[in-house]
């Protein structure tokens, strides 16, 4: 009896001993596509710092307007004055929706049977 209870926990060590490995293994696996995920948010980041520069260099307001100048035949752009913009209470926003009617009730037969014979 002695003898299968050891075989029994020779296995079972032996089992769990393999099972460890594979949770190691695939914990650096996990590990592994982790760092790499890390590593391009970071690219992703510096490519995102380079476009938002470049995007600010493009938009200065000098180049737009020497641009427009230069297209003013084709384009026709003038600048902004601030007389024309509205107010707020210039704008005209559309009415609210009628509600549809999803129940109707019957208010006359209900009114007939409220009344008192009296």
């Amino acid at each position: 009896m002695r003898a299968i209870l050891h075989i029994l926990t020779t296995i079972a060590v032996i089992a769990l001993a393999f099972w460890a490995y594979r949770e190691n293994y695939a914990t650096q696996q996990a590990l592994s596509e982790a760092d790499k995920l890390h590593a391009n948010i970071r690219d992703a980041h510096s490519r995102l710092a380079v476009l938002k520069a470049e995007w600010a260099y493009q938009n200065r307001p000098e180049r737009l307007r020497d641009l427009a100048e230069i297209n003013f035949e084709r384009l026709g752009l003038l600048p902004l004055h601030p007389d024309q913009f509205g107010r707020v209470d210039e704008v005209a926003y559309p009415p609210a929706p009628l509600l549809p009617i999803t129940n109707p009730v019957d208010v006359s037969s209900a009114a007939a049977d409220d009344e008192d014979p009296l």
